[in-house]
C-alpha cells in the first residue's frame, strides 16, 4: 500500500514522503491516526507541486538548522546525577535529560529529536547523542555525566 505522510513517523519517513508498508499498518495505525493518507495519482500531483512551492522555504530551514548545529557543537554538557557505589548512577540518564540540559545551555530542543547513542546510560562518563535539527541535518553533542556533590 503506497501512502503519503503528513507528519513524520519514527523508523518510517518523514513528512510528505511517499512510502511503501503493509496494508494492515496503513489501514489500521497510520490513515486513521492521521499520520498519512492514500497516495492515488491526484494526491501525488498536489504534493509535487506542494514541494515545488515549498523548496525556498526549505533552504533557509536548513541554513538555520545548521547554525543551530554549530551552536550545539560549541556546547560543554555537564549532567549531574546520584551515584551510588563506584561510577554507577542511581537511576539513568536518556534523552530527555539531555534535551534539558541542552535547555539549560541556550537551545530548546525537542526531547523527541535528541537520541542517546546506547540507550539509558547508567555510568559516569563522556557520551555522545545526536540530534536532529531538520531531516537533512543532524549535529552531535558530546556530554558527560558528573557525580552530585
Amino acid at each position: 500500500m503506497e501512502l503519503i505522510l503528513r507528519q513524520d513517523v519514527e523508523n518510517l519517513g518523514f513528512k510528505d514522503d511517499i512510502v511503501t508498508v503493509k496494508n494492515g499498518y496503513g489501514r489500521n495505525y497510520l490513515i486513521p491516526n492521521g499520520y498519512a493518507i492514500l497516495a492515488t495519482s491526484s494526491a501525488k500531483k498536489v504534493l509535487a507541486e506542494n514541494l515545488k512551492q515549498r523548496a525556498f522555504k526549505e533552504a533557509k530551514l536548513i541554513d538555520d538548522a545548521k547554525k543551530v548545529a554549530e551552536t550545539i557543537k560549541g556546547y560543554e554538557i555537564k549532567i549531574t546525577s546520584k551515584v551510588g557505589s563506584g561510577d554507577k548512577l542511581f537511576g539513568s540518564v536518556n534523552n530527555s535529560d539531555v534535551a534539558e540540559a541542552l535547555a539549560k545551555a541556550g537551545t530548546e530542543i525537542d526531547k523527541k529529536f535528541v537520541k542517546v547513542t546506547g540507550g539509558n546510560i547508567k555510568r559516569l562518563g563522556k557520551y555522545n547523542a545526536t540530534v536532529r535539527l531538520h531531516r537533512e541535518v543532524l549535529a552531535d553533542v558530546v556530554f558527560e555525566i558528573i557525580a552530585e556533590k
